[in-house]
């Protein structure tokens, strides 16, 4: 697997000693991806292969006045002279760049403790070598027996895999490690008259295709959640006691809060959370993490910058404790950085970015959580959402809200809905947490509209009092 970087080691090795000669730091980073993706729907079926992360390197130098970086796609011994003078030129010219007058900030070396990473991809079953014939009949499979449900106008089933490697070369760090996470989706649309409802259910591994044993399984359920769609009511505006799933609880903690620590965004002023660490911004109830702890699709041992992943607490029982950190946003602030240094590839800057963003579990049973509602929803099946930074305020939608009353589920379906609302104000109002917690892996999270990194998030069952819409 990924031959191609094992050949090249021995030559990217030497080109970090060549350029440990003329800087004070200097690292590479190497990465390889295959990626692959399947989908049936009422248009026919397809097969795609342009992943995100695809093949190339980043060449990173400091000395005490600046930093430059440069990628290519392409790599022998023979380009050692030319990339180590590409490097003095690139470290000149960002110094010269410098208005007349400006003195260049001194710029601190990075961290370089000894580190030696060497992890395998774990998987049952490799989808790219199970083949495109095995698993397009699969998904017709699944797609025909949806299709047998009356009312049902199409049902689209896709599958992609990405595979990747990824070598990090310091003088002091030699890191190396192959992944592969496996997503999937079962998307049913319904009919009656001229109203036409969506439902969408999403699966997601850090494996491969023995994830595709749970989507039949899944088929009635998935139909049956779709036409129920079909009855649903408009959502009466207003605040109201609400159990969020596992899935809408992961698109709170990715929404509501996870963009607003992440800490290059403490360095430019645009996140309100810089002036509230260490004092409440949550519910007791809530403990917040991101990093390496749990396995799903986001899970690395290290990230873009050679920084080992781990656990980091950005809430300690509602207190807001620290960010998430990159490598150059940790030198500007004074802090260790956090291992959330990602690339969307290697074409592009590391910003810092979520990996797996989850709460904590609590004590209390889903049915004592219904049980407490004199009045409110259940919300499930997130579909979108964003989120302000710089003044906590956030807005979601979800495809179903079940009614409680008194206790009990009614049957009643309102949809669509929108949640909205000040973020402390929602998570103080956090009542409960259910035992066991759920993470999701099947998105892509930007930027600003771009930089895709691979996500997961979730949590367990939540109650809050949240602003319906």
């Amino acid at each position: 697997m990924f031959e191609n970087l094992t050949e090249l080691r021995p030559a990217l090795k030497k080109l970090v000693a060549a350029l440990d000669e003329k800087f004070k730091f200097a690292s590479v980073l190497a990465v390889s991806e295959r990626f692959r993706s399947w989908r049936a729907s009422r248009s026919g079926i397809s097969i795609g292969s342009a992943g995100v992360r695809g093949f190339g390197f980043v060449i990173r130098v400091f000395d005490e006045t600046g930093c430059a970086e440069y990628s290519i796609n392409e790599f022998s011994e023979e380009m050692i002279p030319k990339i180590v003078s590409e490097m003095e030129t690139r470290l000149a010219e960002e110094k010269a760049a410098l208005p007349d007058g400006v003195t260049p900030l001194e710029t601190k070396i990075p961290e370089d403790t000894p580190a030696v990473i060497r992890k395998e991809a774990s998987y049952k079953i490799d989808p790219i070598e199970m083949g495109d014939e095995a698993i397009l009949v699969l998904l017709n499979r699944i797609r025909e027996k949806g299709m047998e449900t009356e009312g049902i106008l199409d049902m689209m089933v896709n599958v992609s895999c990405s595979a990747e490697r990824k070598i990090f070369l310091s003088r002091n760090r030699d890191l190396d490690e192959t992944h592969m996470w496996t997503n999937a989706a079962i998307v049913a649309l319904a009919m009656r008259g001229e109203e036409v409802k969506d439902y969408f259910r999403p699966y997601s591994i850090l494996g491969g295709a023995e994830l595709l044993e749970e989507m039949e399984k899944d088929v009635p359920s998935v139909t049956k959640a779709v036409l129920e769609l079909l009855d649903s009511e408009p959502m009466i505006p207003g605040e109201y006691d609400c159990i969020c799933t596992p899935d809408v609880t992961g698109m709170i903690v990715h929404e509501a809060f996870g963009h607003g620590v992440e800490m290059d965004m403490f360095v430019k002023d645009r996140a309100l959370a810089k002036q509230f660490i260490g004092e409440y911004v949550a519910s007791p109830l809530v403990t917040m993490h991101d990093g390496s702890a749990m396995n799903e699709s986001a899970t690395w041992s290290f990230d873009d910058e050679g920084t080992p992943t781990g656990d980091t607490i950005i809430i300690d029982h509602g207190i807001l404790r620290t960010g998430m950190c990159d490598a150059l946003s940790g030198m500007r602030l004074g802090v260790a950085p956090t291992g959330n240094g990602r690339r969307e590839s290697p074409e592009r800057k590391a910003y810092t970015r979520m990996t797996n963003t989850y709460f904590e579990a609590g004590e209390s049973t889903v049915e004592e959580m219904i049980a407490s509602i004199d009045y409110g929803f259940l919300l499930d099946n997130p579909s979108s959402g964003m989120e302000d930074p710089k003044n906590w305020g956030i807005q979601c939608m979800v495809n179903i809200a079940r009614e409680i009353k008194d206790g009990k589920l009614t049957g009643r379906i309102f949809s669509p809905i929108v949640l909205t609302g000040y973020v402390p104000d929602l998570l103080k109002s956090v009542s409960m947490m259910s035992g066991k917690i759920e993470l999701s892996g099947c998105g892509f999270c930007g930027k600003g509209y771009k930089e895709w990194v691979k996500v997961s998030d979730g949590g367990p069952y939540m109650k809050a009092r949240i602003r319906l819409g």
